[in-house]
């Protein structure tokens, strides 16, 4: 009698080249010469062989590139990079340029990604940075990741988490104008992003996650002295409402003591307003370390908390830390293989 072969638990992280132009290549190559990626995952890139050939020359990371048309094909072992080639990107198409080519290749490597997840072919999207100028340019009018995967996978309203550590954030409203989001701040929307977070910690472990909520208004609007009411009006509801179901949410606060006492260890998540009160206590914290889900699909999505660099991009220098913590916080979100 044989035994039966193991089955590989690890899950199948679908990583997206992102912009061909920017460091997203670079990066990859770094972060997959590293034998701890494959302890936790099976990194499956969508993007194009050739262009993570040239990123290998740069990074000196001396890794192969098995360039695949399905992920039947991947062999998920450390000193080969798996990589569902879309063949997009020609030989020495320039790095640190905004380009219409690679901004239709890192739309069409996460369409390609998220087909993948929804045909249960991988388990979770890691996505390495995209430029919102090629993306438009490219034709596809979508402010980034976020609402681009929303709009792939059909989903009406999803919400940004930035994780940094010591420090995780959700967002009410993203990549609208500062005039915009106080328009659309309502509390029917607040309550909405502060069960979603709520709901994430709890699946991520923490039973009983304790939750800030950031005011609008300078000091929470201390009592009306500042604003117009907009804490009573879009912000008390929703909190009164999540405080009903016995969850432990505190606000609206003062955001620059609510970051602080979040970065203590008092809350396990601050819900801001808007998109600057939000990213900058976390870039503060930790860009390099920084990551950036998408939370309320029906796919796992992580990405880098930063950009294209293009001021960089094609010298070899790029910082992987980032992606390799957006791939363990993919892992720990990820459905769970059975053994």
């Amino acid at each position: 009698m044989t035994n039966a072969p193991a089955v590989d638990t690890r899950p199948i992280v679908a990583i997206t080249m992102g912009d061909a132009s920017g460091i997203g290549p670079e990066i990859i190559m770094k972060a997959l010469a590293r034998p701890d990626v494959y302890a936790i995952c099976r990194p499956l890139v969508v993007g194009d062989a050739n262009r993570l050939r040239e990123a290998d020359a740069l990074t000196k990371t001396n890794l192969q590139v098995a360039a695949l048309q399905e992920p039947s094909g991947a062999q998920y072992q450390i000193g080969t990079v798996d990589c569902i080639d879309l063949g997009l990107i020609p030989a020495g198409h320039p790095f640190g340029q905004l380009s219409t080519l690679s901004g239709e290749g890192a739309y069409r490597y996460i369409e390609r990604a998220t087909r993948l997840v929804e045909a249960g072919a991988a388990d979770a999207i890691c996505t390495a940075p995209l430029s919102k100028e090629a993306l438009h340019a490219a034709g596809h009018k979508y402010p980034g990741h976020t609402e681009l995967l929303a709009h792939l996978t059909g989903t009406p309203e999803v919400s940004m988490m930035l994780v940094a550590p010591k420090l995780r954030v959700i967002h009410v409203t993203t990549h609208i104008g500062l005039m915009d989001a106080i328009r659309k701040i309502e509390p029917a929307l607040v309550e909405r992003v502060i069960a979603r977070g709520h709901a994430t910690l709890v699946k991520a472990g923490i039973a009983e996650p304790r939750i800030g909520v950031c005011g609008i208004n300078p000091h929470a609007g201390e009592n009306g002295l500042f604003g117009q009411g907009e804490e009573e009006e879009k912000i008390i509801p929703a909190v009164l409402a999540c405080q009903a179901k016995g969850w432990s949410v505190t606000g609206p606060l003062p955001a620059d003591t609510l970051f602080f006492r979040a970065a203590r260890g008092d809350f396990d998540l601050v819900v801001a307003m808007y998109h600057d009160q939000g990213h900058g206590p976390v870039k503060v914290m930790g860009l390099e370390a920084g990551v950036n889900i998408t939370i309320g699909l029906p796919v796992i999505r992580t990405s880098v908390d930063h950009g294209t660099a293009f001021d960089i991009a094609g010298k070899g220098i790029a910082d992987e830390g980032s992606l390799i913590e957006a791939l363990r916080q993919a892992v720990d979100l990820a459905p769970k293989r059975s053994k």
